[in-house]
């Protein structure tokens, strides 16, 4: 790759991460300070507090990672364990977040009146300080796992070097192959799933309930129409940006965009896409979190006019 086109990916990745620090710092101030005025906060908002802090941490430690394994490749073996150990803790807290802010926007919303459904839902609001609470000591559990399994990539490496000659990097895709690879697939599949269901099953109701509102809204401008249609889109691509991730993240592992590929700058951009834009989605969707913007743009107007 070209040179011009390397520092335009690169270019690129910095202007994704500060949109995904100014969007989830945005989401973490406006109902942290919420949560002081008032001195409580709604579920929806509480998980959203979370996972805009999570997504927060993740985006910085994510950035400094990428630009230290890119600028000090062969000195980036040392430095493997402490990021490593802030990434996977930070990375797993946001998927299952994420994945609580999906079950409550299915239970809030979608039309189901199954018992166990109904159970759920009066269940799940009150429950919610202790999944977050939870999600953190799962996060806790599987980081001491990726720790141990780095730990052994630098001890194993070391103890094979004389006997086997084997290069750290040989050793290194060895462990990523057999451990961390299966750990990732059943760690963050769990949290996936539930997400997968929720949003489906959400989408699914959103689309019948949009089917039997045409025989009763007779022009597109709605109001309620427009709601559900931006429902629907701001679902569809919390989907996406989801399961872009997932994947993003089951393919890196297997290697094969190191900093000395011509796509690793590219492919750092596609890793980070959700925690940069979805926070924007979300601020977009949300009246309180809108009005909060609003009313902030017209006070940076009001002090330029000044």
């Amino acid at each position: 790759m070209q040179p011009a086109l390397t520092f335009f990916f690169m270019l690129l990745f910095v202007l994704l991460c500060l949109l995904g620090l100014v969007a989830n710092g945005f989401i973490v101030l406006a109902l942290g300070r919420e949560r002081v005025c008032r001195g409580r906060l709604l579920p929806s908002d509480l998980i959203l507090l979370c996972l805009g802090a999570s997504r927060f941490c993740l985006q910085w430690v994510g950035m400094a990672n990428s630009f230290y394994y890119f600028l000090h490749l062969m000195e980036y073996r040392p430095a493997r364990q402490f990021f490593g150990l802030h990434w996977d803790f930070l990375n797993t807290a946001t998927y299952w977040f994420g994945t609580w802010l999906s079950v409550l926007f299915c239970l809030k919303v979608a039309n189901v009146s199954h018992p166990a459904f109904l159970w759920l839902k009066w269940r799940f609001l009150g429950s919610v300080p202790w999944l977050l609470l939870g999600s953190l000591l799962v996060s806790c559990l599987v980081t001491l796992l990726f720790f141990w399994g780095n730990r052994k990539v630098h001890q194993g490496f070391l103890a094979r070097r004389l006997s086997d000659n084997v290069t750290y990097e040989e050793w290194s895709r060895r462990l990523d192959l057999s451990y961390f690879l299966p750990l990732k697939l059943v760690t963050l599949s769990i949290p996936c799933s539930i997400f997968l269901l929720s949003i489906l099953l959400l989408i699914g109701s959103l689309r019948n309930h949009s089917g039997r509102m045409q025989h009763h809204i007779r022009s597109p401008r709605d109001p309620r129409a427009q709601a559900h249609s931006r429902a629907l889109k701001s679902l569809v691509s919390f989907l996406f940006l989801y399961a872009l991730s997932f994947l993003s993240l089951i393919i890196d592992i297997l290697g094969f965009f190191s900093a000395e590929s011509d796509w690793y700058w590219p492919w750092q951009n596609v890793i980070y896409l959700c925690t940069s834009v979805h926070p924007l989605v979300l601020i977009l969707s949300n009246p309180r979190l809108q009005g909060v913007c609003r009313h902030l743009v017209l006070w940076v107007r009001g002090l330029q006019e000044s």
